[in-house]
């Protein structure tokens, strides 16, 4: 499966957040830090549902840019 992954860029520090995996989210000092966290995270918060018996969300969020 593939998710959507929001980063947002701090003064110092980068965040990212999973919109279809509420709670799922990472803190780092780079962006590429971030994406390797928040890859971790996914695949905790998944193993986390699982083991609980809890369904998995679908992806179904996208991400676009709009210039104005």
């Amino acid at each position: 499966m593939e998710y959507v992954v929001i980063l947002e860029e701090g003064e110092t520090s980068v965040g990212a957040y999973v919109p279809d995996l509420p709670g799922c989210v990472a803190v780092a000092e780079t962006r590429d830090e971030a994406v390797q966290l928040i890859k971790e995270a996914i695949e905790l918060h998944i193993e986390s549902l699982r083991e609980n018996g809890e369904p998995i969300p679908a992806p179904h969020s996208f991400a676009e840019k709009v210039a104005v």
